[in-house]
């Protein structure tokens, strides 16, 4: 009886103490993922949400053609070329895999760029990635130079090209995180935003065709011609698909609401043929995951403003005040966690001394401020006077005569000064011993002698 009392006890008060404890933010649990690298990134604030292995060599497949469409835009931009220009497609250049993705372009077809850039970033046309090589740097080698040559501009810095187009090469590779850099790179062309947003794209009867070609878009999340089940139009931008037996199932994805833009990359996936015969296509499912999972779970958040004095700093030589407050100057704000509990954020102050000498203008920078959450630093901000503060002249007299004696260099002369006067007082002194000593002795020997007869 005595034990179920006690029992009783520590479970209602247990249960009040839950009630009076204070709430602190709960820990954002993680998405569960099937491919072997991924990244979500606030591409509008460039802050990594989510990251699996994503600093790790990893074989991108027609990711790559991503960075082939960088660079022709920005051929274009510079005006090497328009999107108008007719391009002629060389034999090596239509020379590639039975296997591999194409757009069926034959040898010696004109098209254009705008319609190459279509062939090259909707069905993922290899032949597409070299003829545009070629019409940029003339070959597909120089090409690639500039290719590795960007990465690095971008700051790739696991990231190496062999190809234009990401046929299988051990030493062509990259990262999650490169691909979500070189991924926003070509965001900001609105060409490309166009091209990677339609489902299919119709280019005209040619020199080499009678009739009209429909490409159309290997990404599931933007077309459901070739995939069912995975259209993502709410949100969804577009994005550019990529595979091989090496790089498994890929896809770089760009999407946005009202408040934010995200950039996901998911590499490695596989695809699940289920007993009842569903295809699962983990590419498509890891990637709708993890946007809605960061739509859904971060926000825009203000995390230190200007704001109340925070700390203070000793002031000397003002007869006004012997402290001038410092509070925070400017904001910081991150793409947080909604679960996040700003007061559970960790303030380090660092004054840049103990003690200041007036005057003191107000908004002087006097310190910092770092804020951090379990362990993460998420900014620093300056800590500024809040008010001037005057200096008093006759204490800074006062001060300047304390610190001209105080100084080394007078303290030796003082010392010179010092010894040279004990030294001649030390003189005068023996000086004037001797010649009292010798005084005295002499004149009684006069009088002695004097007195003395022969």
């Amino acid at each position: 009886m005595k034990k179920t009392r006690i029992l009783i006890f520590a479970l209602v008060l247990s249960v009040v103490l839950s009630v009076f404890m204070p709430v602190t933010g709960l820990a954002l649990e993680a998405p569960e993922l099937n491919c072997r690298n991924a990244i979500l990134v606030d591409a509008a604030h460039d802050e990594v949400l989510y990251e699996k292995d994503a600093y790790a060599k990893a074989y991108p497949a027609s990711i790559t053609k991503v960075m082939t469409a960088l660079l022709v835009l920005a051929a274009i931009d510079r005006g090497e070329l328009t999107a108008d220009t007719p391009v002629t497609a060389s034999a090596q250049a239509v020379d590639i895999p039975w296997d591999s993705s194409t757009a069926g372009i034959k040898e010696g077809e004109v098209l254009t760029v705008e319609q190459l850039l279509y062939c090259l970033l909707l069905p993922s046309a290899n032949e597409a990635a070299k003829i545009l090589a070629e019409t940029v740097a003339g070959t597909e080698a120089a090409f690639v130079e500039q290719m590795n040559q960007r990465a690095q501009e971008l700051g790739c810095q696991g990231t190496h090209f062999v190809n234009p187009n990401g046929l299988h090469d051990d030493d062509h590779y990259t990262t999650a995180y490169d691909i979500s850099l070189f991924m926003k790179a070509a965001m900001e062309y609105d060409l490309f935003r166009t091209i990677i947003s339609k489902p299919n794209y119709e280019i005209p009867p040619t020199n080499k065709t009678e009739t009209k070609r429909i490409v159309r878009n290997t990404n599931g999340l933007v077309s459901n011609w070739t995939y069912l089940g995975y259209l993502y139009l709410d949100k969804g931008i577009g994005g550019k698909t990529g595979s091989t037996e090496e790089a498994g199932s890929c896809l770089v994805q760009a999407a946005e609401d009202e408040n934010n833009y995200l950039i996901s990359v998911v590499l490695g996936a596989e695809i699940e043929v289920l007993d009842d015969g569903t295809v699962k296509r983990w590419h498509f499912l890891d990637t709708i995951h993890l946007l809605d999972w960061g739509f859904e779970n971060f926000r825009r958040t203000t995390i230190s403003e200007d704001s109340d004095p925070v700390t203070s700093v000793k002031v000397t030589l003002s007869s006004e005040t012997d402290q001038v407050m410092l509070k925070p100057s400017g904001t910081i704000t991150r793409t947080l966690p909604k679960d996040i509990d700003l007061d559970d954020m960790e303030r380090e102050i660092n004054r840049f001394s103990d003690t200041v000498e007036a005057p003191v203008a107000e908004g002087d920078v006097l310190g910092t401020m770092t804020l951090s959450y379990d362990g993460e630093v998420y900014g620093t901000v300056d800590l500024v006077a809040v008010t001037s503060v005057e200096r008093s002249e006759l204490l800074y007299r006062l001060n300047q005569i304390e610190n001209f004696f105080r100084s080394s260099g007078v303290k030796l002369i003082l010392a010179i000064i010092l010894v040279f006067v004990v030294i001649v007082l030390l003189r005068v002194l023996v000086f004037r011993k001797r010649r009292r000593h010798y005084s005295g002795v002499g004149g009684g020997r006069r009088g002695r002698y004097s007195g003395r007869r022969r």
